[in-house]
């Protein structure tokens, strides 16, 4: 089973159906308690990086999603659920996030129309299990005014171009991101959804025997 966090900042029916689409079970958790009976965790996002902390703080969601990600239980972050997987966030001031990736987010320098909104190609920076099956400059689906920069490049998986070279894919062990919204960005989008779900079942399968 794959739990979506509702924490009140994300297209959960979207990434739920399209999950079921690709044939993967996934329910919304809407309490930090439904978190021991998943085995993986997506957390979508959108909105601003400080009113996304606030909502996952006041939810008591903090501590139990560190805890999941600390697990090594698959965890993907989706658009500014990417975002607040690291350290800082800089939008409305310097927000501290959930530190599971090391690194800032930033705003877009001026000069561009932002948020950056529509498709764009991804970049394979480095192989990657959630990437399986995608070719190189793929288009996905983004909207975003801020992106991630990474303390460490190796966390770095593809980027894209929007006047600037951004990560639109991160990962580290058994955490992930992906900047753009994989939901909305058929057919590859649901490809990486296809990749994160069969992860997911073969590290059940594993911790099962």
């Amino acid at each position: 089973m794959i739990g979506i966090v509702d924490y009140g900042r994300g297209n959960l029916r979207s990434v739920e159906k399209a999950l079921e689409k690709v044939g993967f079970a996934a329910s919304i958790m809407t309490s930090p308690k439904d978190l021991d009976g998943v085995d993986g965790l997506i957390l979508p996002g959108v909105g601003a990086f400080a009113d996304a902390m606030e909502a996952l703080n006041s939810g008591g969601w903090i501590e139990p999603i560190i805890q999941f990600a600390r697990s090594g239980r698959p965890f993907l972050g989706i658009c500014l659920g990417m975002q607040v997987l690291f350290e800082v966030g800089e939008e409305h001031g310097e927000h501290a996030g959930l530190g599971l990736l090391a690194g800032r987010v930033v705003k877009f320098p001026p000069g561009g129309k932002v948020p950056h909104m529509g498709w764009n190609s991804l970049n394979l920076e480095q192989p990657s299990r959630l990437l399986e099956g995608i070719p190189n400059e793929s288009y996905f689906y983004f909207v975003h005014s801020y992106y991630a920069v990474p303390s460490e490049k190796r966390d770095i998986i593809g980027t894209s171009d929007y006047g600037v070279v951004f990560p639109a894919v991160v990962g580290k062990n058994n955490i992930w991101g992906a900047q753009f919204h994989p939901e909305k960005s058929s057919p590859w989008g649901l490809q990486l959804l296809t990749n994160f779900g069969k992860w997911v079942n073969d590290d059940a399968a594993l911790s099962s025997n």
